[in-house]
């Protein structure tokens, strides 16, 4: 079967489910990764085909697709800070707002070196891997509550040559870290259930809910109890940065101040939502 003819039963099948220039990035993304070829590759060899079992292996796919299974977790593997990463049901997929955070860090710190980092609540490791690959000789830990997470998060780490000292730990039940850091970031879970209408399906259904949700009557649990171990663990003049829900921004500030921090700074993501907070010990 010719791929420009599949192609089109392929975007008319999720058309209804995803808008038309996703349906198309899913198809081209899968056909970089099954085959190879790149969409200007296509346009250039009109008569390329798909074999039987190809066929059969595609059908498959936009299956999954039809019930709304993420397209990184088919593919297995995602992109975030120009590296590649295993993902899995286990871990959530990386986001665009979280690669800014990221670039924040590296922004503020591109000067110094041996700078002692945590990241809590790793999931995938992106945070703790892309800041171990990108900050001069860098010590960096990573503290997750799943056991699965962190056996993503070191294959991630492994594949991406750097080392992350990764620890099992609930932070909730945490009362010291246990020694000082340089940098405390945390993208910990954040969505309140009041909130899950907003999600779509493909997040909702698939991805997981620990990383993910927080009670209403509670959304700062984490927020609140990760900026007190930081209170204890950073040192003289530390940087905390978090991710945080676009609705809570004024709620951060506060709980900053009130913790004592200083320089404290909110910005907005790619999308102007108010997705990051950042305060100086």
């Amino acid at each position: 079967m010719r791929i420009r003819e599949y192609r089109s039963h392929f975007v008319d099948m999720l058309a209804p489910i995803y808008d038309l220039d996703e349906a198309e990035s899913f198809f081209y993304l899968v056909l970089e990764d099954k085959k190879k070829l790149k969409r200007i590759d296509l346009a250039l060899n009109t008569e390329a085909t798909f074999s039987e079992d190809e066929v059969l292996q595609w059908n498959e796919i936009l299956e999954k697709l039809k019930r709304y299974i993420p397209i990184q977790y088919i593919l297995g593997k995602t992109h975030f800070y120009g590296l590649e990463f295993e993902v899995n049901e286990n871990v959530l997929i990386p986001r665009p707002e979280t690669e800014e955070l990221v670039g924040w860090i590296i922004s503020n710190n591109s000067k110094s070196a041996n700078l002692k980092v945590l990241d809590i609540g790793t999931g995938s490791g992106c945070i703790a891997i892309s800041l171990a690959k990108n900050l001069q000789d860098a010590h960096v830990s990573a503290v997750d509550v799943s056991e699965k997470a962190l056996a993503t998060a070191e294959k991630n780490a492994q594949n991406n040559q750097v080392t992350v000292n990764f620890i099992r730990k609930d932070i909730l039940k945490t009362e010291d870290l246990e020694q000082q850091f340089d940098i405390i970031v945390s993208n910990p879970p954040y969505v309140r259930n009041l909130e899950k209408e907003e999600i779509k399906q493909n997040v909702l259904h698939h991805e997981p809910h620990l990383a993910l949700f927080v009670d209403d009557q509670n959304a700062l649990v984490f927020y609140q109890k990760i900026t007190e171990l930081a209170q204890k663990n950073l040192s003289k003049n530390g940087q905390l940065y978090f991710e945080i829900n676009q609705y809570l921004g004024k709620e951060m500030m506060d709980l900053l101040e009130q913790k004592g921090f200083q320089q404290m700074e909110l910005r907005k993501d790619i999308y102007g939502n108010n997705r990051m907070v950042f305060g100086r010990k």
